[in-house]
């Protein structure tokens, strides 16, 4: 399209500043381009209407961008390649003000790093004795049972990581955050396992696109065996049970 130079997004970025721009116009600035017949910024918010808005954008899946009309691969990795760099920003601010100890924050983090994924997976945030992180590693992929997640392997991995506590989590693909009878008894067996070599698991959160859920504030990762003073020393006092986004 025939831009009248003061209405490009890009020289109205520099004469205003990011935040005064649109969603829509800033979408167009990282799209680079349009097609035939729809301008960057027409493109950028069929985009957002289609996906309801940035968030839906962002987490959609590769395949389903690129099935998108105007999306080909270079601009689905382009979309692809901003939320990642959200999620590291996300990651660096919380290395660096030590908020692995804010359990809010952490399962926010964790959503924004798989609630978008495709496929079920299971990961492991490695921290030491002051809550701080060591490593982030998706695990295994698949169903998160007995089947195919397997508990010492994640002993092996906090071993080798010196960690002191480990948070798990996996996502929904569904949608629905709400964890199974299935996570629940995985939860305690592995709780059972990583105790015999004092490593702590401090939550298991279970994601999905918009929501989160704590199976430590829910209380449900507590085995039989695991009593009131050492729940205590997990995460603390918290009030709030699951977060929809």
């Amino acid at each position: 399209a025939n831009w009248v130079e003061d209405e490009q997004p890009r020289a109205r970025l520099s004469r205003y500043g990011a935040s005064e721009m649109s969603t829509a116009e800033l979408l167009a600035i990282c799209l680079v381009s349009g097609m035939p017949g729809e301008d960057a910024v027409q493109l950028a918010r069929r985009l957002l209407g289609e996906f309801g808005g940035i968030g839906g954008l962002l987490a959609a899946p590769l395949d389903r961008l690129r099935a998108s009309h105007g999306l080909g691969l270079a601009k689905a990795a382009q979309i692809k390649a901003i939320q990642e760099l959200g999620v590291r920003d996300t990651e660096t601010s919380l290395v660096k003000a030590q908020r692995f100890r804010d359990p809010s924050a952490v399962a926010e983090y964790l959503r924004k790093r798989m609630g978008s994924l495709a496929h079920e997976a299971f990961a492991c945030l490695f921290l030491n004795a002051k809550n701080e992180h060591l490593g982030f590693e998706i695990m295994f992929h698949g169903s998160i049972d007995r089947t195919h997640v397997h508990a010492r392997e994640v002993l092996r991995r906090g071993l080798e990581h010196n960690a002191a506590a480990i948070i798990v989590c996996h996502n929904h693909p569904s949608g629905n955050a709400e964890p199974s009878q299935a996570d629940i008894t995985l939860t305690r067996s592995l709780s059972d396992l990583l105790a015999q070599v004092e490593i702590r698991l401090l939550d298991h959160i279970v994601v999905s696109t918009h929501s989160w859920v704590s199976m430590q504030m829910r209380g449900l990762l507590w085995s039989s065996t695991t009593n009131s003073d050492e729940k205590a020393c997990f995460w603390g006092v918290l009030d709030r049970f699951s977060c929809p986004v």
